[in-house]
C-alpha cells in the first residue's frame, strides 16, 4: 500500500500536521518539562539542545518507510504546537501503537483525546490497520482514561516492564480492533 505524503488531519478544535523545524523550540520547551517527561516512557529529561531537531528530522523518512506517522497537535485558533500524537506501525501485522504527549499547560482540556481519536480513525480508515494498541505507565491513570474514551479495552498490566529514571515501572496495555 502506498500511503503517499503524510496528510494534515482536522478535528473540531485542532489541526494535526507534520512537524517542521520551526516547531523545534516549542517541542524542546514542552517535552522538556519534567512533568511531561515523567508521564511518558520515552521522553528523556533533561531534553537537551538539538534533541527536538533530531527527532523532527526523522519523521518524513519514518512515514515514507511506513514505520511511524507523527503529528504536531496545533489548536485551530493558534499556530503554536501543544503536543504530539502518532502511530508506530507494524504494517506486516496491520498494527499500530498509539503514542502521545501534551504540554503541561494544556492538560485537562480534552486535546489529547480529540487528537488521538483522529489518529485512530486515520489508522483504521486510511492506513488499513486491524489493531491499534497503546500503553501507559500504571501510575499515570489519566492516560488510561484517554485510551478508554477511544474505545480501547484494558488488556493487562506488564509488571516491571520499563525502566524510567532507574525505577522499574508497571505498564498498562490497551487495544482496539477495527
Amino acid at each position: 500500500m502506498n500511503i503517499g505524503t503524510q496528510p494534515a488531519l482536522t478535528t473540531e478544535r485542532l489541526i494535526l500536521r507534520p512537524f517542521t523545524m520551526v516547531d523545534a523550540p516549542a517541542v524542546q520547551r514542552l517535552a522538556g518539562d519534567r512533568d511531561v517527561a515523567d508521564t511518558t516512557e520515552r521522553i528523556p529529561h533533561p531534553y537537551k539542545d538539538g534533541m527536538a531537531e533530531a527527532w523532527i528530522a526523522t519523521h518524513a523518512q519514518q512515514f515514507r518507510d511506513r514505520k511511524e506517522c507523527t503529528f504536531a497537535i496545533v489548536p485551530k485558533d493558534g499556530q503554536q504546537v501543544i503536543g504530539a500524537v502518532g502511530l508506530t506501525l507494524a504494517m506486516a501485522h496491520s498494527r499500530g501503537e498509539l503514542g502521545y504527549w501534551i504540554g503541561h499547560e494544556f492538560w485537562n482540556r480534552g486535546y489529547c483525546t480529540e487528537a488521538a481519536r483522529a489518529v485512530v480513525e486515520y489508522g483504521f480508515s486510511v492506513l488499513g490497520l486491524h489493531r491499534i494498541q497503546a500503553r501507559h505507565l500504571t501510575r499515570n491513570p489519566a492516560s488510561g482514561r484517554v485510551m478508554a474514551k477511544l474505545g480501547m479495552l484494558h488488556e493487562g498490566r506488564l509488571r516491571g516492564h520499563t525502566r524510567k529514571w532507574d525505577v522499574f515501572e508497571d505498564v498498562d496495555v490497551y487495544g482496539v480492533l477495527k
